[in-house]
């Protein structure tokens, strides 16, 4: 049996602790992370779910009355507005069966559908996220968001005829990558930057994602500069069947290396420098202006959170495949340009999700949380779906490659050093969000009016892709 503590053993102990070094918080404008208790980052290393106070619902099993409530509620007031668009998901589910001959009215319905699934896919991956590993969360709740995205180019390429639905699938790839950095991001910096002179972000989060997205565009780059570099310079040695069948090898080699990459950055967030970013991120959790209505709120319980992911999969799931079934009718029947199709309709559309989670996040402060949200789609559609394009189209005999439009590509690098200079100095304002808003607009109109140019290798290419 222990013997009790005594006084004297009891003042010694008090003494020791206060003698130790205690943690300093972390300063906004400091860029060196202070080391946090380590008992605070042990057991989640060791255990896969995290559910305290920021994730815990105080219940268990599955409420259905209670779980349709949470979800209506949502997170905030935007995301709640957002619900009351549910009833165009059976009503565009219902239309393509009775009607497929109308095909306008079923990509505008289903396009409007997949906005509150999306909103249901995001809020459902935040719950789940909030129970796990902050990195780990966030990372899963980036990669639910795309399966969006990964389910749509699959239907295009399944759909693909002759090479005609692969502009739109290059361009929804760049479009994912725009839409990420310049319409999402700046919302975020004109959003959070009303409420306040600026907002200060941690290197660890900026340098990194901007870092990989340099790479990710310069590595996108590469075939197209080598197609438009070399194009029209052919000579009876080297044909144009032959430049198109060396740029294909060069897509499928650089998709190859860019998987590689992306492995690389999920090891180095999820492992070797995984502490990190979960300081930089519990520190954000505390910074929340409605932190106390947040740990208030009702959750969902694990069981709801894992239901509500599978319900909101399916229904944008099934939106995205009937929303693509209806994009070559849009394009060759109401002259929509393919290059405006996928480079803005489709992005805004798919990463409505996203969108809302880190506006929101910025509103309340959280910046970190959202320039988690805003580069890490970024780098997973650039490192991981176009790779994964290039390969499942090189599997199906597809000539799906990375030669994109060179004003296209130009336009993602160009917004990528854009960005880049805007986060340089670890903050953020009102001003620096409205012009990046305002140059996504700008991109918008140009693209409108972009025309449909054939490549002058297409053939060719295609040609290539099936020797």
């Amino acid at each position: 049996m222990a013997e009790p503590t005594t006084k004297s053993q009891g003042a010694e102990r008090a003494s020791l602790l206060s003698a130790a070094p205690q943690p300093r918080p972390l300063s906004r404008d400091e860029g060196v992370l202070p080391v946090y208790a380590e008992k605070h980052h042990k057991p989640w290393r060791h255990q896969l779910f995290r559910v305290d106070t920021a994730g815990e619902s105080g219940r268990r099993g599955v409420h259905p009355l209670y779980f349709i409530q949470v979800c209506f509620k949502s997170t905030c007031t935007l995301s709640m507005l957002v619900n009351i668009l549910w009833p165009f998901v059976p009503a565009a589910i219902a239309l393509h069966f009775a009607r497929p001959d109308l095909h306008i009215w079923i990509f505008a319905l289903n396009y409007v559908a997949m906005v509150p699934s999306a909103n249901l896919l995001g809020f459902a991956g935040g719950e789940l996220a909030r129970k796990l590993p902050k990195v780990f969360g966030v990372l899963l709740e980036t990669m639910l968001s795309a399966v969006v995205e990964i389910v749509l180019f699959m239907v295009l390429l399944h759909n693909d005829v002759g090479g005609n639905l692969i502009p739109v699938i290059q361009a929804a790839i760049l479009g994912s990558v725009l839409a990420n950095l310049l319409l999402c991001l700046g919302l975020c910096f004109f959003i959070g930057g009303l409420k306040r002179d600026h907002q200060s972000f941690h290197e660890a989060v900026s340098e990194v994602g901007t870092g990989l997205l340099l790479v990710a565009g310069f590595g996108l780059l590469i075939p197209s500069a080598f197609y438009s570099t070399l194009n029209g310079k052919q000579n009876a040695e080297f044909t144009a069947e032959k430049l198109a069948q060396s740029t294909l090898v060069i897509s499928r080699a650089t998709a190859i290396i860019l998987l590689v990459a992306f492995v690389m950055y999920l090891f180095y967030n999820l492992h070797s420098h995984e502490s990190i970013f979960d300081e930089v991120l519990e520190f954000d959790e505390h910074l929340d202006e409605d932190r106390e209505k947040e740990l208030r709120r009702s959750k969902l319980t694990l069981t709801e959170s894992l239901i509500a992911i599978v319900l909101s999969l399916t229904f944008v799931c099934m939106s995205a495949v009937f929303l693509v079934q209806e994009i070559e009718h849009i394009v060759v029947e109401q002259g929509v340009s393919d290059n405006f199709m996928g480079l803005i309709l489709v992005p805004v559309v798919e990463k409505a999700a996203e969108h809302l989670t880190a506006i929101d996040e910025a509103w309340d402060n959280q910046i970190n949380f959202a320039l988690f949200h805003c580069l890490a789609p970024s780098i997973q559609t650039a490192l991981m779906n176009a790779p994964l394009a290039v390969i499942v189209g090189w599997c199906m005999g597809k000539d799906m490659g990375l030669n994109f439009e060179i004003f296209m590509i130009v336009l993602v690098v160009l917004s990528i050093l854009v960005v880049g200079n805007f986060l340089r100095d670890g903050k953020s304002n009102y001003l620096e969000g409205g012009l990046c808003v305002l140059i996504y607009v700008i991109i918008a109109v140009t693209t409108w009016y972009y025309p449909k140019v054939e490549h002058e290798g297409a053939a060719a290419e295609g040609a290539a892709a099936h020797h």
